[in-house]
């Protein structure tokens, strides 16, 4: 089961880097799989660290993709690193072992501190199609942009009916950023 969270790194300057990221947990230990190459891999090797941010609030995601920064960070006191100031949970993690791979090692991170912040109020469907939008916007490079409209099409039925301020907000940064993709794909100019 893959978990939609954000990663938050520093590389050895000590400059953040947050990304959405899908992990996996495997005998007790976060999997981080990054495509190479990957700033969060880069960091992570450098520094052995990384910290694992569960939010409910997608305005992270779509603005870590889109380049916008609607978060805070706070240092965090086990590992080297920040956390997003406004989350659920954090979990503070080192690197353990390294399974490399050409395409996508598999980084395997043991959960050093774990803090409860915030509770969990339950799921919004709109947040479910705004990440599910990330991911695609995250891959406009490797997908087909018929099949990203198709699925951008069926999810705007979700966001019509059960979106708030922050949904509406994080889907109209992604929505620009596949409607610039596709401009750029068929030579167009958007102003």
């Amino acid at each position: 089961m893959i978990f939609e969270t954000i990663i938050s790194t520093i590389n050895t300057d000590g400059d953040a880097h947050v990304t959405p990221f899908g992990i996996r947990m495997q005998d007790g230990l976060v999997v981080i799989s990054p495509y190479k190459p990957s700033t969060t891999l880069q960091n992570i090797l450098a520094t052995g660290h990384a910290v694992l941010n569960l939010t409910d609030d997608v305005r992270v995601f779509a603005g870590a993709l889109t380049g916008r920064q609607p978060w805070r960070l706070l240092a965090t006191d086990k590992v080297q690193g920040f956390r997003l100031a406004d989350c659920l949970c954090t979990k503070q993690l080192k690197l353990v072992s390294v399974e490399d791979d050409l395409v996508r090692p598999q980084l395997l991170l043991e959960v050093v501190h774990e803090e409860q912040h915030a509770p969990f109020q339950g799921f919004n469907r709109a947040q479910a199609a705004v990440i599910e939008l990330a991911v695609l916007v995250s891959r406009l490079k490797r997908l087909p942009m018929e099949k990203i409209k198709q699925e951008m099409q069926y999810l705007q039925i979700v966001i019509d009916k059960t979106a708030g301020e922050r949904e509406l907000q994080a889907w109209n940064w992604l929505i620009e950023v596949v409607s610039n993709h596709e401009a750029a794909l068929n030579n167009e100019n958007l102003a």
